[in-house]
């Protein structure tokens, strides 16, 4: 029951939850500002009438903030969909209305207002922190001005002019602050790019030949363990294909590994752009590769390694020798659900060495 009634109160757990659990916490603050109120209007302060004016504008407003954000009305109507620039300007109206209406005990007021600003400060941009803290104070001079000028015993010129001495002390500190604030926040989103960018790189290098940008080695043995799994419950039949490229050797004494490398690549792009969106090839070793088929029989996985040979005919490699052309002989293997793995990779290799003992550049079924 407790569980369901946060869920309705707070809506779906995520970043806009926290949002709105601050805004709930707000707004019981202001409930206990409200009850502070009776009791100063009870000491004679300020009047009842007044004091129900600012406590009606605290709770509709925070009541308002919470109904947005819990709405997600607050995402479609502002960049910002915490408000909390707009929460700030409320709360410090709030506070500068209460130091006007609160005569003797106004002073008190001033250390709510800076804890708004302090707060402004880890909430808000340094920018917009700066520009609550000198909307706060001029708008706090004014208040001090127009109240020293139409009640001067109960706002003395000089008691207003120390409260602003304190206040401009405040706008300081939290500007200054606000800045120190600003640029740790942009070290540490800094920091956590980076972060994200070496996270990145290292889920490439643990699964990408770094040459080629094909699965590595290890990342096929894992893809492999998932899709026997997947077959366990298909009943659909996996096709291994092992690729070997011809006289790759050659290709590296003549022309230097600088150029066996082109070639390497050259190969990854033609075979990719001729497979299907399931299909995987990886870099097996060397120049050696392993293409994965699922859910393919032994006719269709020759096709697709025909397709892959024809498309690597129509590549040059005219940066390395202009009469350069580079073929490759494959063997092929099917293997059966529950079968082990390992000897429909076996099966492979040892069809691929017949292949290149019948004269290269052609497919064997092992």
């Amino acid at each position: 029951m407790l569980s369901r009634l946060a869920a309705l109160m707070l809506g779906p757990p995520g970043g806009q939850r926290v949002q709105v659990v601050m805004t709930l916490l707000t707004l019981g603050i202001y409930g206990l500002f409200a009850l502070l109120l009776q009791v100063v209007v009870r000491l004679g302060f300020i009047g009842a009438q007044t004091s129900c004016w600012l406590a009606a504008y605290c709770l509709l407003g925070s009541t308002g903030f919470y109904l947005l954000l819990r709405s997600g009305l607050s995402a479609r109507i502002s960049r910002e969909p915490s408000l909390m620039l707009w929460q700030n300007i409320h709360s410090v109206l709030a506070v500068i209305w209460a130091y006007a209406i609160l005569g003797p005990a106004r002073g008190a007021v001033l250390a709510i207002l800076v804890l708004i600003l302090a707060y402004g400060m880890f909430a808000l941009s340094a920018r917009q922190a700066r520009r609550l803290a000198l909307f706060s104070v001029a708008l706090l001079a004014a208040t001090m001005w127009w109240k020293s000028q139409s009640q001067p015993l109960s706002y003395p010129p000089w008691v207003e002019g120390v409260h602003l001495a304190i206040s401009v002390i405040v706008l300081l500190g939290v500007s200054a602050l606000s800045i120190r604030m600003g640029a740790f926040r942009a070290h540490l989103r800094t920091q956590k790019q980076e972060l994200e960018a070496s996270l990145e790189r290292i889920r490439l290098l643990a699964t990408q030949d770094e040459l080629t940008g094909l699965a590595n080695r290890r990342h096929m043995l894992a893809l492999l363990k998932a899709e026997q799994a997947r077959q366990q419950r298909t009943g659909q039949p996996l096709s291994l294909a092992l690729l070997d490229l011809d006289h790759f050797k050659r290709v590296n004494d003549s022309y230097g590994h600088l150029a066996g490398d082109l070639v390497l690549k050259g190969f990854a792009d033609a075979a990719r752009s001729t497979l299907r969106g399931s299909d995987v090839l990886s870099r097996w070793g060397g120049e050696e590769f392993l293409l994965m088929l699922p859910d393919t029989g032994p006719d269709e996985a020759e096709l697709c390694v025909d397709r892959m040979r024809q498309g690597l005919a129509q590549v040059t490699f005219a940066t390395v020798a202009p009469d350069l052309k580079i073929t490759f002989s494959a063997g092929l293997s099917v293997c059966r659900a529950g079968a082990p793995l390992e000897a429909a990779i076996e099966r492979a290799d040892q069809a691929m060495y017949r292949a290149k003992d019948r004269g290269r550049n052609r497919t064997v079924r092992g």
